[in-house]
């Protein structure tokens, strides 16, 4: 039975993580139609944030809730002064560009910080379950999935940002017409998503070896989730998230963490050839 728990909680943990670590990507994504293969790599800023400052004496909680996050909202906000804004539109354009910017970050953080791996310990203690013991941090960062989407779901559905914004997305020309400046909540919202994505990296940095290219790890993963939760940022990331999560973690258990992958990318490919607008496209039609 102790076992069964453990194998519970690891589900949890892995659905979680796999939530915050999408949320930012599905932001722009889903609403900007960006494919930002920088993503990865905005992770591992957030990771490399909480590290740096962590260790030169910030309290480990600032570091990941509110250093991680506002860096690399800094950084996305360049990014797309620069660089993005020129490419709305242009998908393949975006593609490469963004590709291009996540060889230049990983280029410019192993020259600042070499390829050793860097860490931060976890914050929370543990607890014996039986013979086997889990941490209480698995706890928070389900803590953490359900509160940012909270937030983000009350961003969205009820403040006057939120309704520009997904108007803006669906229609710029008439959002332009009525006042609204497009370049503006683009902008913003491209921000917003690199500091959730910030946040992730932040919060993962705990648990996580932190090197130039750990984003490689998580990039993958969190591109089959967005795209299998389909157009629905909240309902479809969450769900997507809920089935990948707990098909990685029960088939790392049953065979090895090697396996689980390859299970997870197999059943990725599955339900992308039996739902081809995701999850949300079939269940969740209309919702956030």
């Amino acid at each position: 039975m102790d076992i069964y728990i453990i194998v519970a909680l690891d589900v949890i943990n892995g659905t979680a993580s796999l939530f915050l670590l999408c949320l930012g990507l599905a932001i722009i994504f889903g609403m900007m139609k960006i494919i930002n293969l920088a993503h990865g790599e905005f992770i591992m800023l957030g990771a490399y944030a909480t590290v740096i400052s962590a260790n030169a004496g910030v309290n480990i909680w600032i570091a990941m809730l509110v250093v991680a996050p506002l860096f690399v909202g800094l950084v996305g906000l360049v990014v797309e002064r620069c660089l993005i804004r020129f490419l709305y539109g242009r998908l393949v354009d975006s593609m490469l560009a963004t590709w291009g910017l996540s060889l230049l970050i990983i280029g410019i953080v192993t020259t600042i910080f070499g390829n050793t791996i860097q860490g931060v310990p976890t914050p929370l203690g543990g607890f014996s379950i039986g013979a086997y013991r889990s941490s209480y941090y698995t706890l928070f960062l389900l803590a953490m999935a359900i509160i940012m989407m909270a937030l983000v779901y009350a961003v969205m559905r009820y403040t006057r940002f939120g309704l520009i914004a997904r108007a803006t997305m669906q229609n710029p020309a008439m959002a332009n017409t009525l006042g609204v400046n497009p370049a503006r909540v683009y902008m913003t919202t491209f921000a917003a998503g690199a500091a959730i994505t910030g946040l992730a990296g932040g919060l993962l940095a705990p648990v996580s070896g932190v090197t130039p290219v750990m984003g490689g790890a998580y990039v993958a993963k969190a591109f089959i989730t967005v795209v299998g939760g389909g157009a629905a940022i909240l309902s479809g990331t969450l769900s997507a998230a809920t089935l990948f999560g707990a098909i990685n973690q029960i088939g790392a258990y049953l065979t090895t963490p090697v396996y689980g992958e390859v299970i997870v990318f197999t059943s990725a490919i599955i339900l992308i050839r039996l739902l081809p607008q995701g999850i949300s496209g079939r269940f969740f039609k209309g919702n956030l």
